[in-house]
């Protein structure tokens, strides 16, 4: 195996055969990767209250251990990535660095509403196999990867278009997961001149430092599936639009995606209050109902 040393970090990555410095380096979810767990690391250091200050941890060497090239030559690029990192601190004690990078993904909750006046909502999902699953008739909702240098609300607006057939500006897109900075209060912040976050943590007894800290990482504001091994984080989006009732009959049970890339889709037509149980299964379902519900009882949607 090769091994190359990060410039800013020092750190030593071993790189498997077939994997150049070059491809390692042009990967967004690895930079980002990189630079957030140093991030993280560092606050170790700046923030007396975080609980590894007296014993830091530091990241001493990286190996990659597989990857997944997409596309076709002379085109490919890094699609995935299975690395482990190796973190420590001075007692010799280790962090769990098993990590599967594949970056950033996005959710779509399409919500129709027949324009004869019921006032019902209709969420769409899809049914489509998912191998990892061990399934060929996963339900969940409309959801796809953020190309490389592609903007999450046009990843959104693509998606709609392959999944569901239905094409929308992209402005027209609503991110729940941005929404959601607009009603959070931070530690010690207040609320009509009132210190409410910070009041309350400490009648609990919390430590405020610590939750700085957490703050200070800048991790991006949206769901993560599996942060126990994946990068993965997904933002959910949201749609909404009148339709007659007979659209409804009509996408029930349509075939879509994008054939000549193994996709094999069939829309699913569910009311919005039986979301949380159709989806059950679906983190990316259970976040967006909690978001569409929490923002609803703040008024923002």
């Amino acid at each position: 195996m090769a091994t190359i040393t990060l410039e800013k970090t020092n750190v030593p990555v071993k790189l498997p055969e077939g994997l150049s410095e070059e491809k390692l380096l042009g990967f967004s979810p690895f930079n980002n990767w990189v630079a957030t767990l140093t991030r993280s690391l560092s606050l170790q250091h700046t923030h007396p209250a975080h609980p590894f200050h007296a014993d830091p941890y530091s990241l001493r060497a990286i190996t990659i251990q597989s990857f997944d090239l997409f596309g076709r030559p002379p085109r490919q690029r890094l699609g995935f990535l299975k690395l482990v990192a190796e973190i420590t601190n001075g007692a010799g004690a280790s962090l769990p660095g098993a990590v599967f990078l594949r970056g950033p993904s996005v959710a779509i909750l399409v919500v129709l509403v027949p324009d004869d006046g019921e006032g019902e909502r209709y969420v769409v999902l899809t049914v489509q196999p998912r191998i990892p699953a061990g399934s060929l008739a996963f339900v969940e909702l409309p959801a796809g990867m953020v190309d490389e240098g592609g903007t999450f609300v046009g990843a959104a607006a693509q998606e709609i278009k392959e999944e569901l057939g239905l094409e929308i500006p992209a402005s027209e897109l609503r991110c729940l997961s941005d929404l959601v900075a607009t009603t959070t209060v931070p530690t010690g912040g207040k609320i009509d001149g009132v210190g409410v976050e910070g009041d309350r943590k400490k009648e609990e007894g919390q430590d405020q430092s610590q939750d700085q800290g957490q703050a200070d990482e800048n991790l991006p504001l949206a769901m993560y599936p599996s942060p126990g091994g994946c990068d993965e984080h997904i933002p959910i989006f949201m749609y909404e639009r009148r339709v007659p009732r007979e659209t409804l009959k009509e996408w029930s049970g349509k075939l879509t995606g994008l054939r000549d890339e193994g996709e094999m889709i069939t829309l699913k037509l569910i009311r919005m209050r039986d979301l949380w149980k159709e989806g059950a299964r679906d983190a990316k379902c259970l976040a967006a109902v909690a978001l569409w519900e929490g923002l609803r009882r703040e008024g923002k949607i």
